[in-house]
């Protein structure tokens, strides 16, 4: 019984590490929140102890031998399905990548709190969340980052101007898709999808600006 109570401790604490986690993503509104990082932190440690201490029933027969590693490591390679599902790929952007890398790092804590190395697995969530959100603080002035813009503006020749205007003001156009929006038989307007490297300390206030220049664009939205 002592054991199993360590065990459940070992699944608390598990749980906890991974919410944590969860807490950053779930605050940036990234595809997996403390739910997600949870049960992948919660279900790791789960399949460490059985891994570890699952089969003393069957090593106890003659000549049967296990390898407790072997589970851990199934949990290290299927963890990647879950991650996939996180990651978008969308008009040359890709989101969700670090929300993957962060669920992958939370087996891995997960795995180290279920084999009883509590100091290692605080220490792994600590250095996650320093990665999560001290780099990026640390390095925000470095490189570019790229900004999805749609608006709508009225014929062809205001979708070249807001892109010459772009252009000209040090953003880098990554890729654009202009649909028309037809009423009857005339085409009312476009609207336009961009994907565009803004400057490291831009904000998308000042896009924003430039975009509004046109009296006919309206911003749908700058993420």
């Amino acid at each position: 019984m002592e054991a199993n109570w360590d065990f459940i401790w070992r699944l608390v604490v598990a749980g906890i590490f991974g919410t944590i986690i969860g807490l950053d993503r779930e605050y940036r509104e990234k595809e997996a929140g403390f739910r997600t990082h949870f049960l992948v932190a919660l279900g790791s440690a789960l399949l460490m102890i059985v891994s570890q201490y699952g089969f003393f029933d069957v090593l106890k027969q003659p000549g049967v031998s296990l390898d407790p590693s072997r589970v851990a490591a199934q949990v290290v390679s299927g963890i990647g399905f879950i991650g996939a599902g996180t990651i978008i790929f969308n008009r040359h952007v890709v989101r969700g990548l670090t929300t993957a890398a962060s669920l992958w790092a939370v087996s891995g804590i997960g795995l180290a709190t279920g084999a009883g190395m509590y100091s290692l697995g605080l220490a792994a969530t600590v250095l996650t969340l320093v990665a999560l959100e001290g780099l990026g603080l640390a390095f925000r002035s470095l490189g570019m980052h790229r900004l999805v813009v749609v608006f709508s503006v009225s014929g062809r020749q205001g979708v070249a101007n807001s892109i010459d205007r772009i252009r000209t003001n040090g953003y880098q156009i990554v890729s654009h898709e202009a649909t028309p929006y037809v009423i009857g038989s005339q085409v009312a307007s476009y609207r336009v999808t961009m994907v565009v490297k803004a400057k490291p300390r831009s904000d998308n206030n000042q896009l924003l600006a430039l975009l509004r220049e046109d009296p006919d664009v309206v911003v749908e939205k700058i993420e």
